[in-house]
């Protein structure tokens, strides 16, 4: 009923454009006495009904074409920050200040000036929007870099393993982490293909990311920014991960061993939460006395598995023929990397049931 009712008043509009033009071109040439005869009045109604009919077919396309664009420029504006419009709206003024400045000369062109000149602020006007935009994670004021390179931007990246890993949250939370933290659009993208994988311990693994995002998104009580970088399918999420921070001049926050070792052999500061845990642990001293269980055997022979409450891996010498079993050990040395902790230690004694003597 409210598209009828618009076509209908698209109808109107021209009906009464087609009159009065034909009316204002009768008076511009001097025809004033058509407006009263026969055929002035038949050339004036054709007019009419000719501009009411094409408006009123075309006016549920115009419709239709206004809608959309304004749905798709709600969403683009939905999907930019106020910082983004901001700095979109100075690129707007820069690029129209500079084509009117261009426009001076170009507009007392005959014919073709005022055309020309409405291009121009047009094509400028967006190139400023654009480049803008394309600058808009550049700093104006540059930090200075102190000679040993530790002075860089606060902005901090995340990567895929560290949002799955869940302890990004917690650490965001004590405000030990300053700056703003940044999720690129391809680190999203690769945690939806991770959600909708096939496999189960995948799928759980994507969802835990995204739930994990979508806490941190809604404490507010950390700035965390989502992208909008797109992923690039000739190029690794690992490696646009590099180039994202590169460019940024920004810290990546990993999990992955790997991924650390080569950012900085590319000069990229890395912060890897399992070192911040392994700093945080208690340490294991040689000659310390502990209680495991071993729960299998290692890699060397009669070697024997187990783990501490942490989740710290105790290699026990000759502590295989103990599996499933309660044994006192003492450490004989520790091992920590950036992977994690080992503890080796050897055999004790032995926890054996007490009967009950009755």
């Amino acid at each position: 009923m409210l598209d009828k009712i618009i076509k209908c008043a698209f109808g109107l509009t021209g009906a009464l454009t087609g009159m009065t033009l034909v009316r204002f071109l009768f008076i511009q040439n001097g025809m004033t006495e058509y407006l009263t005869s026969v055929s002035g009045i038949g050339i004036i109604v054709f007019a009419s009904l000719a501009f009411g009919i094409f408006l009123y077919v075309i006016g549920g396309k115009i419709i239709r074409i206004t809608l959309a664009t304004v749905e798709r420029l709600e969403r683009a504006l939905q999907n930019l920050t106020l910082y983004e419009l901001l700095i979109g709206a100075a690129g707007l003024i820069v690029g129209l200040i500079i084509a009117n400045l261009i426009s001076i000369p170009i507009v007392k062109i005959p014919v073709i000036g005022v055309l020309l000149s409405i291009m121009i602020n047009i094509f400028f006007g967006i190139c400023g929007v654009y480049f803008a935009l394309l600058k808009r994670h550049d700093s104006i004021f540059p930090i200075p870099f102190r000679g040993d390179g530790t002075d860089r931007s606060r902005i901090k990246i995340l990567d895929t393993s560290a949002i799955i890993d869940g302890r990004i949250l917690d650490i965001s939370r004590t405000g030990f982490l300053e700056g703003e933290i940044v999720v690129p659009g391809f680190v999203l993208e690769e945690l939806r293909h991770l959600a909708d994988s096939h496999d189960d311990i995948v799928r759980a693994k994507g969802r835990r990311g995204l739930d994990v995002l979508n806490t941190m998104k809604s404490d507010q009580k950390f700035p965390i920014r989502i992208g909008k970088e797109n992923r690039d399918p000739n190029l690794e999420v690992d490696e646009q991960l590099l180039n994202r921070a590169r460019e940024l001049k920004a810290k990546i926050i990993t999990n992955d061993f790997n991924l650390g070792k080569v950012a900085r052999l590319k000069g990229i500061p890395v912060l890897n939460i399992n070192d911040l845990a392994n700093a945080l642990k208690p340490l294991a001293v040689s000659g310390e006395e502990m209680t495991i269980r071993v729960v299998k055997e290692g890699k060397e022979n009669g070697q024997g598995i187990g783990y501490l409450e942490d989740g710290t891996m105790v290699v026990v010498e000759g502590g295989n023929k103990f599996r499933n079993q309660l044994i006192d050990v003492v450490v004989t040395s520790v091992l920590q990397t950036s992977a994690g902790r080992m503890i080796f230690a050897r055999f004790k004694t032995v926890h054996f049931p007490v009967a009950k003597i009755n």
